[in-house]
């Protein structure tokens, strides 16, 4: 039995004509707000001037993408940076250092003395299966 895979999940449905929901409502906030603040002021002209600035912000949150993300969200990050803390305190963090062994223990010698490369073990393990599967051969 066959399912069908949903596809374009991440695409929002166009709801009103080729608006999706959130760019409607931006859209009619932004209408909305220009029209109160044309309405209420009384002096037309600087009602005008006033109002196309708020239209504006409004049309860039519906439809503006900055570094190919949405507006809304530069928006939001601009005003979380803005008002949250700015301190940022780095502590230097002294690393203890230990003293090294001078007397090297001494294993039972094999047939190849494997140099050590790295302070990794992973890669000293590494190494000697390599040297291993070399003489083997």
């Amino acid at each position: 039995m066959k399912y069908q895979v949903p596809q374009f999940i991440e695409t929002e449905d166009k709801l009103f004509g080729p608006l999706t929901v959130k760019q409607f409502l931006y859209v009619a906030g932004g209408v909305a707000g220009g029209f109160m603040i044309w309405s209420l002021i009384p002096i037309k002209f600087i009602g005008i001037i006033i109002a196309v600035p708020v239209f504006g912000f409004f049309m860039a949150l519906a439809f503006y993408r900055y570094n190919d993300r949405p507006f809304v969200t530069t928006v939001e990050s601009a005003v979380k940076y803005y008002l949250g803390d700015k301190l940022y305190i780095w502590k230097k963090r002294e690393k203890k250092i230990e003293a090294q062994k001078t007397a090297v223990e001494e294993e039972p010698s094999s047939v190849l003395d494997v140099p050590k490369l790295s302070d990794s073990r992973l890669k000293d393990i590494s190494w000697s299966l390599d040297v291993d599967e070399k003489l083997n051969n």
